[in-house]
C-alpha cells in the first residue's frame, strides 16, 4: 500500500455537495478518526460502497459537518487500494477545516491525477482509459463525451490487444523455429502470416485515420469569420456563441484584432474567431487588425465568410469570395436577412439575421454537416496525438515486417518488425510505458481526480 493521500475530489466554490476522497495505507482508520457514524459503528465494520451518516469532527471534538462517509477496500476500490469518501455540504470553509484534520493525521495533498494515476499503476485500467478520464472530463460535445466512455471501458484497448494478441502468436512461433531448428515444430506459412499482417495493418491504420476526426472532437474546429467592414461578423459571433463576446457598434474598423470564443454547432465544438474587416485603411492599428484577420483566414479549417444581404456587392466582398474558393471547408453567409435584400453574388449561401437569431440554427446544423463524418464505432476515434503516434509505430513495423515476409527475407527480418510493433502497442496501453510518458499524462488531471 502507498503513503495517505486526502484532496477533494469536487470543483471550488460554493456548492450543493463537495466530496473529499482518501486512498493508500490507513484510508479507512483514518476517516474513522474524523467521522463518527450516527450508529456508532465505524467505518472499519461498514461493507464496501455503502452510504454512513455521520458527523465529521476536529480533535477537540467540536462538529465540522454532518455528511454522509463510504468506504472500498482495495484491491476492488477505482484507486486500488483502501479508499474513503466524504460527501460533505459544499462550503469551502468546511471542507478546507475537514482536509485540515485529515492532513493532521498524516495524509497528505493529492498531486493532480495522482488517484487515478495509482488506478493505472495498480492495473485497474490501463493508459488509454486513464487518458480517456480526462478526456470524458473536458468534454464539450456528446459525441465526445460518447467517445470518451467507451474507450474508458476499453474500445482502444482491445482492439489493440487484438492485433498483439495475434503478433505474439506469431512472434512465439518464429522463436520457436529459430531457436529450436532441430525441433518438430511446423513450418512457416508465408501466405497465412502475410494475411494476419495485412489484417493487423488494416485494422490500425483504419483506427489511425479516425486521428483527424479526434482532434477536432477534442480541440474543436478552427473558424475564422470574415469579411468587409459592418457586415456584422461580430454579432453573428454573439449569435452563434449566445452572448456579447464581441463589441458591435456601427463604426467601422471596430474591431481590430481577432476575438476566439468557442462554441457547440450542430453537435461540434468550434473555436470561432472573429476578425478585422477585410479592407484598405490608412490606420496603423487596423491595417495590423486586417492582416491578422488574413493570417487567421490562412490557419483555419473552417472560413465562413460574412456578407451584408442589404447591400449591393462591394470590391472588399470579391476578395472575400475569393478567400472561401481557395478554402478547403467554407460557408458563405448573407446576414441581415430581416432587412430588404439588394446582395447579388451567385454563390451557394445560408441567409441569415444575427439581430434577429433567423436562420442561426440552419447556420450551425449546415457547419455540424461539414464536420461530423461518417458514424464510427464509439471509443475508437483516436483523440491525442500520443496515441497516434504508437498506432501509427506499430501499423508501419507490421507493415515492413509485411514486406519483408512476401520478399523472403529471413525470419529474424521478418521477427524484427513484429517485435518492433508489439513494443509500440504496449506503450499505447501502459505494458511498458516510462515514468515521464505516464507523469506527463497526468499533470494534465486536477487534483481529486
Amino acid at each position: 500500500m502507498s503513503e495517505l493521500i486526502a484532496a477533494p475530489a469536487t470543483g471550488r466554490g460554493v456548492s450543493a455537495i463537495g466530496v473529499i476522497r482518501l486512498s493508500g495505507e490507513g484510508a479507512i482508520e483514518a476517516v474513522d478518526r474524523v467521522f463518527k457514524a450516527r450508529s456508532g459503528r465505524p467505518m472499519a465494520s461498514a461493507p464496501d460502497r455503502k452510504l454512513v451518516y455521520g458527523g465529521v469532527y476536529d480533535a477537540a471534538g467540536a462538529l465540522l459537518d454532518m455528511c454522509l462517509c463510504t468506504v472500498s477496500r482495495g484491491p476492488g476500490s477505482y484507486t486500488g487500494e483502501d479508499t474513503a469518501e466524504l460527501q460533505c455540504h459544499g462550503s469551502p470553509v468546511a471542507m478546507s477545516l475537514i482536509l485540515e484534520e485529515l492532513f493532521k493525521i498524516g495524509a497528505r495533498l493529492a498531486q493532480p491525477g495522482e488517484f487515478t494515476k495509482r488506478a493505472f499503476l495498480n492495473g485497474r485500467m490501463d493508459l488509454t482509459g486513464a487518458e480517456a478520464v480526462i478526456d470524458l472530463i473536458e468534454a464539450e460535445t456528446e459525441a465526445a463525451v460518447k467517445n470518451a466512455s467507451a474507450q474508458l471501458s476499453g474500445a482502444v484497448t482491445r482492439r489493440a490487444e487484438e492485433v498483439y494478441s495475434a503478433l505474439l502468436d506469431m512472434a512465439a512461433h518464429f522463436h520457436a523455429v529459430v531457436d529450436w531448428p532441430d525441433e518438430d515444430i511446423e513450418d512457416f506459412d508465408a501466405a497465412r502470416y502475410a494475411a494476419v499482417l495485412r489484417s493487423a495493418a488494416g485494422t490500425l491504420r483504419r483506427l489511425l485515420d479516425s486521428f483527424g476526426r479526434g482532434r477536432i472532437l477534442k480541440e474543436g474546429v478552427r473558424a475564422a469569420l470574415i469579411g468587409r467592414p459592418n457586415v456584422g461578423k461580430s454579432s453573428l459571433l454573439n449569435a452563434l456563441v449566445g452572448f456579447e463576446r464581441a463589441i458591435v457598434t456601427p463604426t467601422p474598423g471596430t474591431t481590430r484584432d481577432t476575438v476566439e470564443e468557442r462554441a457547440v454547432l450542430g453537435g461540434v465544438a468550434v473555436r470561432l474567431t472573429d476578425t478585422a474587416g477585410l479592407r484598405e485603411t490608412p490606420d496603423a492599428v487596423e491595417r495590423i487588425g486586417v492582416e491578422r484577420a488574413r493570417e487567421a483566414a490562412d490557419e483555419a479549417e473552417l472560413i465562413i465568410g460574412v456578407f451584408d444581404g442589404s447591400e449591393r456587392a462591394a470590391p472588399e466582398d470579391i476578395e472575400v469570395m475569393e478567400t472561401l474558393k481557395r478554402a478547403g471547408r467554407a460557408i458563405a453567409v448573407f446576414n441581415k436577412s430581416d432587412l430588404p435584400q439588394r446582395l447579388e453574388l451567385e454563390t451557394p449561401h445560408i441567409s441569415v439575421s444575427a439581430a434577429t437569431g433567423e436562420g442561426i440554427e440552419r447556420l450551425a446544423e449546415a457547419i455540424g454537416e461539414l464536420f461530423r463524418g461518417e458514424p464510427l464505432p464509439e471509443g475508437e476515434i483516436l483523440t491525442n496525438a500520443r496515441q497516434a503516434g504508437e498506432v501509427r509505430r506499430a501499423a508501419e513495423a507490421i507493415e515492413e515486417a509485411e514486406t519483408a515476409l512476401r520478399e523472403g527475407v529471413t525470419p529474424d527480418a521478418v521477427l524484427t518488425g513484429i517485435e518492433d510493433a508489439m513494443a509500440a502497442l504496449a506503450r499505447l496501453t501502459g505494458r511498458s510505458a516510462a515514468a515521464d510518458v505516464t507523469d506527463r499524462i497526468f499533470q494534465r488531471f486536477c487534483v481529486g481526480k
